[in-house]
């Protein structure tokens, strides 16, 4: 069965200046209507290359307690690597279509790997303006390299390169996120797989729409991962329920943006009852919704 894209749909809509109802948001999820307009407090962003480590963990336990998402700044990955990885990802979506579907996860396959598009409808019957590509990043031993494309040519050393410095962060945030549990450095990663823990790259394309007014690229959610670490780029589209509010999230240039994820919560509730400390019910980790708005 030939899946169709939003990337063609996207082509098809605008000279029409509609979009297909499966796409049409219900009136309460719409963005022109369910966006906070007011003022409002930006999410945290905090710097992880501050040496005060009592500081950081503090700042990162507090974000991660009032809202289950922070921005990072210094952070230790090359702001030209983040450029590069941006730009291999963008040119796979411009190849054409037949050479994307190369890549394209195959029909029934029980990973998440691969090229593709959500055909499920959600809960109200509608779909997200969103097409994506997925792949493991690391442990080597779990890469697929089939779901990597070959085009752009530097593609897998971009990857290669961007995995190598996420671990560190990854490594970071676990480690402060622990000591703001009070618990050793190495009891959340541990928890989450340690060494085995899969790093897994997604890249969402969001196809211009000719109703960003109507339409969702992802809709709300939390994310099923312990962490999620999300590399922007300059056009803002992330959004956060926050005092039963979507806000906007503010773009800072080279920042990564880390959400809290559900695992994590499990983790946290788990060592409730492994490591009995009264710290624990005075800064809980939290995960949040979100969503992401079209341009």
């Amino acid at each position: 069965m030939e899946v169709e894209r939003v990337q063609a749909i996207a082509s098809l809509s605008f000279s029409a200046n509609t979009i297909p109802s499966d796409f049409i948001r219900p009136e309460t999820e719409q963005p022109a209507i369910t966006t906070f307009q007011g003022p409002v407090p930006e999410i945290p962003t905090i710097d992880l290359g501050d040496p005060d480590e009592g500081n950081l963990v503090r700042l990162i336990a507090d974000a991660s307690h009032e809202w289950g998402i922070f921005q990072v700044v210094n952070h230790g990955i090359p702001t030209e690597l983040i450029n590069k990885l941006q730009t291999v990802g963008k040119h796979f979506f411009e190849l054409p279509q037949e050479e994307k579907e190369v890549y394209a996860k195959p029909q029934g396959a029980q990973t998440v790997e691969g090229y593709g598009t959500k055909l499920q409808r959600d809960l109200e019957g509608k779909k997200g303006w969103v097409d994506h590509l997925f792949h493991k990043i690391w442990p080597p031993s779990v890469i697929n390299y089939q779901f990597w494309p070959k085009n752009p040519p530097s593609y897998r050393e971009v990857n290669e390169e961007y995995a190598k410095y996420m671990r560190g962060v990854v490594e970071k945030l676990f480690r402060s996120l622990s000591l703001g549990l009070g618990v050793g450095g190495h009891v959340l990663e541990d928890a989450a797989g340690g060494e085995e823990l899969e790093y897994v790259l997604k890249i969402n394309y969001y196809p211009p729409c000719p109703r960003p007014d109507l339409a969702l690229g992802v809709v709300a959610h939390t994310d099923m991962s312990t962490l999620t670490i999300l590399v922007p780029n300059d056009v803002p589209g992330l959004q956060v329920f926050k005092d039963d509010r979507w806000i906007d999230a503010k773009y800072i240039p080279s920042a990564l943006i880390v959400h809290i994820g559900d695992q994590i919560e499990v983790i946290f509730f788990s060592s409730l009852l492994a490591f009995p400390n009264p710290f624990f019910f005075d800064i809980p980790i939290i995960s949040f919704m979100h969503r992401s708005l079209l341009k």
